[in-house]
């Protein structure tokens, strides 16, 4: 039977971003992809995310971040804020460490009881780092396009890996786009061998930018902490904001700051709780 049967979940929300938190930190069961299809039946998320016995010294727990396809992630900045919130209404807590596929994340209380700050740690944009399936010398902005080639409706993205590969695409208008017909071309296109998170941005000015994301392995969402982190971060490679920004998505605000001291991301938001449940063991395969 799948170790997701008879596990207390919690369902939360990352402005927008339905998140549910499983803490199986006292069992040794692997989660396959086909238990995280299994389950969201039973319950509506964007992303999964399972709390496992810490790997590394010093750390809360190792985070396996699965998408709703059943695909895993290597980041979520969202989901992150909604694991720390329960760890520190359980502990008492105000910091933690938690390691991820992407590598170890730095978490504490934010400036006011309800925000959470995520260190998401450094950004990368080497062509293989994010990954490309072929070289660019820089990567602030790739030769890519959808539409015409003499008339693109839109081109040039920024492309950043936070964990996860990005592209970001600057228009005057996110909500002027179908995002839902060119979101999963452009998240499949053969230019990004493990997909790409795909999101249009518009700078409003140096301090505050709007953005709207079709996410890997989920599709339209409200929200995609990494997506922002990446964003912000690519604005400021390209001169268009400062390292400190809001950043407005469909379910709600970020602040991001690309912190000049290490050039790690600092992520600040807010984290809901919606409901606890239990998984369906009626819904579990017998393997």
């Amino acid at each position: 039977m799948s170790p997701l049967a008879n596990r207390a979940f919690a369902k939360m929300n990352g402005i927008g971003n339905e998140i549910v938190v499983v803490d199986m930190r006292n069992s040794d069961a692997p989660v396959t992809s086909n238990d995280v299809l299994v389950m969201a039946g039973a319950v509506t998320y964007d992303q999964l995310m399972v709390l496992h016995r810490p790997r590394s010294a010093g750390t809360e727990a190792f985070v396996s971040i699965y998408n709703n396809d059943g695909s895993e992630a290597g980041a979520c900045g969202n989901g992150m804020r909604c694991v720390v919130r329960r760890i520190f209404e359980k502990t008492g807590q105000t910091v933690a460490t938690l390691e991820t596929r992407a590598g170890l994340l730095y978490c504490w209380q934010g400036p006011v009881p309800d925000l959470y700050t995520v260190d998401m740690g450094a950004p990368k944009f080497g062509w293989r780092d994010i990954p490309l399936a072929h070289e660019f010398s820089d990567t602030r902005n790739i030769d890519l396009q959808v539409g015409p080639i003499d008339n693109p409706i839109l081109h040039s993205p920024a492309v950043v890996s936070m964990g996860n590969p990005h592209a970001i695409f600057w228009v005057d208008n996110v909500n002027g786009y179908d995002l839902g017909r060119f979101g999963p071309l452009l998240e499949n296109h053969p230019i990004f061998p493990e997909l790409a998170n795909i999101t249009l941005a518009h700078i409003v000015d140096r301090n505050h930018i709007t953005t709207r994301t079709w996410e890997r392995g989920v599709g339209m969402t409200k929200a995609c902490g990494s997506g922002a982190c990446a964003t912000a971060v690519a604005a400021a490679r390209l001169k268009r904001a400062n390292r400190s920004v809001e950043v407005t998505l469909p379910g709600g605000k970020l602040n991001i700051e690309w912190r000049e001291s290490d050039d790690h991301v600092l992520m600040t938001g807010t984290a809901s709780f919606e409901y606890e449940g239990t998984f369906d063991p009626a819904l579990a395969p017998i393997v």
